[in-house]
């Protein structure tokens, strides 16, 4: 299997294994979601970035329709959050310094 292949069936099968069907639509609450990430998160570089706080944000940050719940799309736009934190952080990008404010231009000396 590709590399890329493996990745997408990973996804599906974390989300599958934690979201919970109890006759309802497959989603994560926000217990389940804290134990996606304290469970399936190992690299210490994306695990020490993760907090208890973090996932009460992340909750109500990826929660659009307000259910109280993580569906799949959702969930995708989380693993995707945290592939561009972690390539930020690789390649020295991102950041929030100056987001959403004009940036002053450097005075030459």
């Amino acid at each position: 299997m590709a590399r890329l292949d493996h990745v997408i069936t990973n996804i599906v099968d974390i989300f599958l294994e934690y979201a919970e069907d109890e006759g309802k639509k497959r989603q994560l609450n926000k217990e389940e979601l804290k134990k996606v990430l304290q469970q399936e998160i190992q690299s210490p570089e994306l695990k020490g970035t993760i907090n208890a706080d973090d996932i009460e944000e992340a909750m109500q940050m990826l929660d659009k329709n307000h259910d109280g719940e993580v569906n799949f799309r959702e969930f995708c736009r989380c693993v995707s959050d945290l592939a561009k934190c972690h390539y930020n952080k690789k390649t020295g990008k991102g950041g929030k310094k100056g987001k959403g404010k004009e940036q002053e231009p450097e005075q030459e000396d």
